[in-house]
């Protein structure tokens, strides 16, 4: 079982490691498993055998199990030519509404089409915006509408180390993604236009189940209301993680503790051996329900059917389906007298989880959390001394072996096996969290010794009787525990050195890691356990090379409608703008530019430059100053208010032409705006040029300049404008790019950053035309992703971040 569910495992993975899908005309091989079975184990070359046959069959039928499923969902798919276009539909909507200050976003399932000719997705992720000419629709869970969409094809960014948004979307069957539309009939006085309610619930079970979770967020809502952890109180019941602020989940993150804050496993687990417990003590008193069913049997499915129902209410998410399927085997087992290891039943959990969702493999929750039961298993199960607590008085003389002494050593043995978890849990996971997050909490085995026992077995358990019953005293209990919870928790996340950040770790490093877990975690007593620590320098030492003097390595991310550009000296790091704020607290970047940077072993930024006050330049600036330190910042507007944002003191520079420095043999020179520069705040005219030079080979940054900056740079600088790159001035819009500007710069490449099917048609296909017709090759953020280039004075070059690491799921978008 354990060797079976291992290598169809690793055959998953290896598909979705794949830039395209595999062709099926090799699967028929797969009908050799059942024969593998019944070679006989009679000698150790026919058991080796067997082994290795079941092994390669196992990872084949994984491999193409997830293709099959993957060929199953992407063969649905919205029309190109219908992107853009008004659909109209009836449908439910299937999930939590989540409010941000522009709007709604909300999980919708089409039930019916009414535009003809046009065949929609069943599942799409669709958003409200609100209007200052109408009153904001107001939906709710389980609630069936007929809709007015404007829908496009799932396109996320496209990063180093950053979130993947397509992925997501087809994980969670989203196959287009939109907004409602309403603005033909606002302007007909009509306040929701063709947007209306039809049915208060639809009819279903996990519809039903979704409306339970909405009405349990707002008795939390209206009965908390403006008290500081209402949203975590939510999320420990519900699932429901978008209430809680990011000052919040920072301190979480911080501490090592936000494995706690989401409905994990052991809360599950908690709960149900709560209710195997309670039912099973009360069901043994009874002799006639003892005869009709063994207690222990009755409790099994107590237990099973409290640890679905809490994952149901949680939204079911990887780490709940792990438990469920667990104590579903666990029930299995005493219900067919059976006996299964441990590591079969974690076995089967990994099993469920994987066949029904092959996509489970990239998720970090499925590493994190497969991997911390498995962490537990190996540090103690069938170790001597944590198995059996009678052992502890074979040595006691009868008259010590008393029930006060007894209690001690079960505390005192109990007490043991929680420190050994806590121990195997804080080391074990250093490789994955490394890999995976590029940071590590110091602060965690502190943390999670007294948050674990509080929040599992006091706080959860409140919440989840305030969501049950009529009375508000539970909910306001168990937000006083969850308060007292939070004081030391500020006080660790306060430390300086509570995490340790980093680089992205090779992967060999990773494994290497892993194998030194294992050695660290064998039993006690196994000689020189310390020589796994050895193993494990790899992960820490092998940091990113960084660019050779007199080569500068320029990172172009892909921040859809916005820009942000990182360039990398030897031993220097600028970043030239931050790209725009999403929503609510999400922005470029906390989502794209941290996790990039620390991945890319930029851990400290010497220089900021923030060419103008537009939100699609700027919209991040607040999450770089909090998590890095910045030496300083330099822009042409005024900068006051973000010293109250950064977590660091940096020196503040003017962004005026003249300015220059050299960093490991590159020469940075700022181009624009002139010294006497007469334009409005907050005016593209204001943004800053940079230039960057390797002997001949030169880069251009513009930010968001028109044509009466261009003119200016042609009559100032006429000989410092040609270049091998050109970041085109305002992402390719109508009012920069003129002739003249294009003819002195000629460059090779010119790179557009701009949304995906963005509102204001960036970049117009006449300057796209331009630039082609003066010979320079086009990229464009939104088709090529993140533009890597790296230049030194003997050439420049580029790679297409979308083009070269391709999956069998990114999105390509088809030219205008």
């Amino acid at each position: 079982m354990v060797l079976f569910t291992f290598f169809l495992t690793l055959g998953i993975w290896l598909l979705q490691q794949q830039a395209v899908l595999p062709d099926f005309y090799w699967s028929w091989l797969l009908a050799g498993l059942p024969f593998a079975l019944l070679i006989p184990n009679r000698t150790p070359t026919l058991r080796l055998a067997r082994r290795v046959l079941i092994a390669i069959l196992a990872c084949g039928l994984g491999f193409y199990h997830a293709a099959w499923q993957a060929d199953n969902r992407l063969s649905v798919s919205l029309p190109d030519e219908w992107q853009g276009r008004d659909i109209e539909v009836i449908g439910v909507v299937s999930g939590l509404p989540h409010a941000s200050e522009r709007g709604l976003r909300f999980s919708f399932d089409v039930e019916k089409t009414l535009t003809s000719q046009v065949t929609v997705p069943q599942h799409l992720y669709l958003s409200t915006y609100f209007n200052p000419r109408s009153q904001p629709l107001e939906l709710h869970a389980g609630e069936r509408w007929r809709f007015t969409l404007r829908l496009k094809q799932p396109h996320g960014s496209s990063n180093p180390h950053a979130f993947d948004f397509e992925l997501w979307a087809l994980e969670n069957k989203v196959r287009a993604v939109g907004y409602v539309h309403n603005a033909e009939k606002l302007m007909a006085g009509h306040p929701k236009g063709n947007n209306v309610r039809l049915d208060a619930l639809a009819d279903g079970v996990f519809y039903r189940i979704e409306s339970w979770r909405e009405a349990v967020r707002d008795k939390f809502n209206a009965t908390l209301g403006n008290a500081p952890y209402a949203g975590v109180l939510s999320a420990l019941a519900i699932g429901d993680q978008s209430s809680i602020p990011q000052a919040q989940w920072q301190i979480f993150t911080r501490t090592g503790v936000n494995h706690l804050v989401s409905i994990s496993g052991l809360h599950i687990t908690m709960l149900s051996s709560m209710g195997f417990a309670l039912c099973y003590g009360l069901w043994r008193r009874s002799a006639r329900l003892t005869l009709w069913l063994p207690a222990r049997k009755a409790a099994a499915t107590a237990a099973l059917l409290v640890a679905l129902g809490y994952a149901l209410l949680s939204g079911f998410g990887v780490p709940a389906q792990r438990t469920v399927y667990m104590v579903a085997a666990v029930a299995a087992a005493l219900w067919l007298n059976r006996n299964f290891s441990l590591s079969q039943i974690l076995s089967i959990a990994l099993l469920a989880v994987l066949l029904a969702d092959p996509w489970a493999v990239l998720s970090p929750g499925f590493w994190l959390s497969f991997g911390a039961v498995a962490l537990i298993l190996y540090a103690t199960a069938h170790r001597i001394g944590h198995t059996d607590i009678d052992a502890a008085f074979v040595a006691l003389p009868s008259r010590a072996s008393t029930p006060h002494n007894r209690r001690q050593a079960l505390l005192w043995q109990v007490l043991r096996e929680y420190a050994t978890v806590q121990w195997a849990m804080s080391i074990g996971l250093i490789p994955l969290l490394l890999g995976l997050f590029q940071q590590v909490s110091l602060v965690s085995p502190i943390a999670n010794a007294f948050a674990i026992p509080l929040v599992s077995l006091i706080i959860v358990p409140l919440a989840l009787l305030g969501a049950a019953l009529p009375s508000e005293v539970p909910l306001w209990l168990a937000h006083i525990a969850l308060d007292w919870t939070m004081i030391p928790l500020h006080w660790l996340s306060a430390l300086p050195a509570a995490v340790w950040t980093q680089h992205a770790p090779p992967t060999w490093s990773i494994v290497f890691g892993m194998l030194g877990i294992v050695w660290v975690l064998l039993p006690s007593g196994f000689p020189a356990r310390w020589l796994g620590l050895l193993l494990m320098l790899p992960m820490f030492l092998n940091a990113p090379e960084p660019p050779q003097p007199g080569t500068v390595r320029l990172t172009i991310f892909d921040v859809g409608q916005g820009l942000s550009v990182a360039a990398q000296t030897r031993q220097h790091a600028l970043l030239y703008d931050t790209g725009p704020d999403f929503s609510g607290e999400a922005d470029s970047g906390n989502r794209i530019l941290i996790p990039s940077l620390r991945a890319m072993g930029i851990s400290t930024l010497d220089g900021l430059i923030l060419s103008h006050d537009d939100t699609d330049h700027t919209g991040g600036t607040a999450s770089i100053l909090q998590a890095m330190p910045v030496n300083w910042v330099s822009t042409s507007q005024p900068i006051a208010q973000l010293k109250s944002v950064s977590a660091l003191p940096f020196e503040t520079r003017r962004c005026r032409d003249g300015k220059k420095w050299n960093w490991d043999g590159v020469q940075f020179e700022i181009l624009h705006p002139g010294q006497n520069n007469r334009a409005k705040p907050h005016d593209n005219e204001q943004s800053c040029v940079l230039r960057i030079s390797v002997g001949n080979q030169h880069i251009l940054l513009t930010g968001d300049i028109g044509k009466h900056s261009e003119q200016r740079l042609i009559e100032v600088h006429p000989d410092q404008l040609a270049a091998s790159l050109l970041v085109v001035p305002h992402h390719g819009s109508a009012s920069s790019s003129g002739i003249e500007f294009v003819a002195a710069v000629l460059p090779d490449y010119a790179v557009f950053t701009a949304g995906y099917r963005n509102p204001f048609k960036h970049p117009r296909k006449e300057i796209e035309q331009r630039y082609a017709d003066s010979g320079a090759q086009l990229l464009r953020s939104d088709r090529d992703g993140a533009i890597l280039v790296e230049m030194n004075a003997r050439e420049l070059t580029v790679e297409r971040y979308r083009k070269t690491h391709r999956r069998y799921w990114t999105h390509t978008p088809q030219a205008d």
